[in-house]
């Protein structure tokens, strides 16, 4: 009868043993469950496309025919402020290039006499560059070279640990100071006007510069013989 009693109280010890470690494991899972949701919950929210949007809008370049925002591929919908002052750096960097490169092609074209290159130098534009004899492409990659660390120095942070491709804080997208003639007004309303006024032109130059490229390739003629021959 003894072994019986000692044996049933031995039993009754384990029970009570698992099931305290039941419930002992029972509420470190739950802890733990808690501690994971509370930190789902405490994970930082996603960059608000109203924020680039709003920021969008008090920047120059926004005109008719679209007097709200032109955006057809959706590039707000992901963008933070700092992606859209690259992309704002980027599209006036590239609008200053192509209006170059279309006022190069209209008088590369025109002047295919110019003593520069001495007379040799014939044909539809984006063919040109290959006549151009050695001596030339040399001092101009220099000149390029040194525009662009300029620009760099000027507007674009050290790589760091938080990242790279970032412009300064400070720094006005475009404006490099550079103004030899002095266009550049005081007043704030007619700057802006002024800049809406440049970006658009660029954006106009970047689509000519395409078709230029475009129809010389197709009809390997020249732009206004093109322009002559089909009038």
């Amino acid at each position: 009868m003894a072994a019986l009693t000692a044996s049933s109280t031995v039993l009754r010890s384990l029970s009570a043993t698992k099931s305290l470690r039941s419930v002992r494991t029972h509420a470190v899972a739950r802890k733990a469950f808690v501690v994971k949701a509370e930190g789902e919950t405490a994970k930082p929210a996603e960059p608000e496309k109203d924020e680039a949007v709003a920021y969008c809008k008090t920047l120059p370049g926004i005109s008719a025919p679209f007097p709200d925002m032109f955006d057809p591929a959706g590039l707000l919908a992901t963008a933070t402020v700092e992606d859209v002052r690259r992309y704002r750096e980027a599209e006036l960097t590239h609008g200053r290039v192509a209006m170059l490169a279309a006022l190069g092609f209209v008088v590369g074209e025109t002047l295919e006499d110019f003593p520069l290159f001495n007379g040799t130098i014939t044909g539809p534009a984006i063919f040109q560059f290959q006549q151009v004899q050695s001596g030339f492409w040399e001092p101009l990659l220099i000149v390029i070279g040194i525009c662009e660390s300029y620009r760099v120095a000027v507007g674009w942070a050290s790589p760091d640990s938080s990242g790279v491709n970032k412009l300064l804080p400070e720094y006005e997208m475009g404006d490099l100071g550079f103004d030899p003639l002095g266009l550049a007004p005081t007043d704030p309303a007619e700057l802006k006007e002024k800049k809406t006024r440049e970006l658009n032109n660029g954006r106009l130059a970047m689509i000519a510069i395409a078709g230029f490229v475009t129809q010389e390739f197709v009809n390997n003629t020249e732009i206004f013989q093109h322009l002559l021959k089909n009038n």
